[in-house]
């Protein structure tokens, strides 16, 4: 274990300071961990490489001159480790740059807006919608638009209204843009109300920055140029010859990928996790919510198969810190190495994803399972009270039994239901 991570430390600082300094060869110079020195005939500069999503993307870090070797590596871990939590390195960024500002602006006031009833966005909306209340159809009306807004548009909270920019606006629609097109519009329809409201009252002036024709549609994503993806998958007929030919890799990877098809977790879950999620005495993997992309924990009952595979890559002597399928050269497995098991595989028309769908066709067709178990076991949502009551019964129970029914059935051996 000491070894490999002593590996992992020398393929990812591979510059030295002098180096950096002293390089006189044009083009790019790695440093390891997606970390890049480009040297060109106007000055050296820091970037970052990385991958989110299956798309490749490129992250300035800044000059050279202004960001030392030691800071540089601080912020390519900074930008790995919100790649492990699922999060977008860009947006993050975009996030901070609104929040700079709003500190920035509670700065030049001094405190001084406060006392002399300078009006902040929040401050401002929340008036408004005390004003309009009486107009919304009903009670649940009213809350939706109080949440959508604190939920989606806190970063505006505290920039006065009159110095709500686009850049602002863009910052807080864009992470929400394309995987929420529908809260996405409501968030700017209701944004661009507040403003319009604004300017009513003579708190601002010049045209709405939240206004989406001519304006906003130039600068985000067009949605319909958008292809969805639907997560090509294979037959449950299928699956167990799959598995069988899976378990005859002997790449790590390819223990990280049946574990995932084994629990129906989603791939990023798998390449973070680390030991302390795992109690191995009751069988019980423990994903945090910060890992989620629901944002709330979720508890999965790992079969006899799943635990077989945890075994078979358990070491002597790991830390709970460590990643339980780790890169062979240290750290998690980037979100494309699974797929890339697939294509070696010869298996380039499914994903990785599509092993849930193959989960949910299974047992639809099956098996007598609920569809509480079903949902409950992909980690979805439930909407009603009912179905949130059902969670606090024998969820879990039930989804170890289905758990293994479903690794029985991976494995060609009689299934229970």
């Amino acid at each position: 274990m000491l070894a490999r991570k002593n590996m992992a430390s020398r393929a990812r600082n591979k510059l030295t300071a002098r180096q950096v300094a002293t390089i006189a060869k044009l083009g790019v110079h790695s440093d390891g961990g997606g970390l890049y020195l480009r040297i060109r005939p106007s000055g050296r500069s820091w970037f970052y490489i990385g991958s989110l999503d299956g798309k490749r993307f490129e992250l300035g870090l800044g000059s050279a001159v202004d960001i030392s070797l030691a800071k540089a590596r601080e912020l390519a871990l900074k930008i790995r480790l919100q790649l492990i939590d699922g999060l977008d390195p860009m947006s993050e960024r975009k996030k901070a740059q609104v929040e700079r500002k709003r500190l920035k602006a509670e700065e030049e006031v001094g405190g001084k807006a406060q006392q002399a009833g300078a009006v902040t966005f929040g401050k401002f909306a929340a008036e408004l919608l005390a004003d309009i209340e009486d107009g919304f159809k009903n009670r649940k009306h009213r809350q939706q638009w109080h949440n959508t807004l604190k939920t989606h548009a806190e970063p505006l909270a505290s920039i006065p209204i009159d110095q709500v920019s686009t850049e602002d606006i863009v910052a807080v629609l864009q992470p929400i843009w394309l995987s929420k097109p529908e809260t996405a519009s409501r968030v700017r329809g209701r944004i661009e109300r507040v403003l319009d409201a604004a300017k009513a009252k003579g708190l601002r002036s010049g045209d709405n920055p939240a206004r989406n024709r001519g304006h906003l549609e130039l600068l985000l994503p067009k949605r319909g140029k958008v292809s969805v993806n639907h997560h090509p998958a294979i037959a449950f007929g299928e699956i167990a010859a799959f598995v069988s030919d899976l378990r005859k890799q002997t790449a790590v990877s390819a223990k990280a990928l049946e574990f995932t098809i084994l629990t129906v977790a989603r791939s990023g879950e798998t390449r973070g996790m680390i030991w302390a999620e795992i109690n191995l005495d009751e069988k019980l993997w423990t994903v945090p919510a910060s890992r989620m992309k629901a944002g709330s924990t979720h508890e999965v009952p790992l079969s006899d198969a799943a635990m077989a595979v945890l075994n078979a890559v358990k070491e002597d002597g790991l830390d709970p810190e460590d990643f339980v399928f780790a890169a062979p050269r240290g750290g998690s497995f980037s979100d494309m190495a699974l797929s890339q098991l697939l294509k070696r595989m010869g298996r380039k028309g499914i994903t990785v994803h599509g092993f849930r769908s193959t989960f949910r066709d299974w047992a639809g067709e099956k098996t007598q399972f609920g569809r509480e178990e079903v949902e409950m076991a992909l980690a979805h949502t439930l909407g009603s009270s009912v179905e949130r009551a059902y969670r606090r019964g024998r969820a879990l129970e039930k989804r170890r039994e289905l758990m293994t029914a479903w690794a029985d059935y991976c494995a060609l051996l009689p299934t229970k239901a």
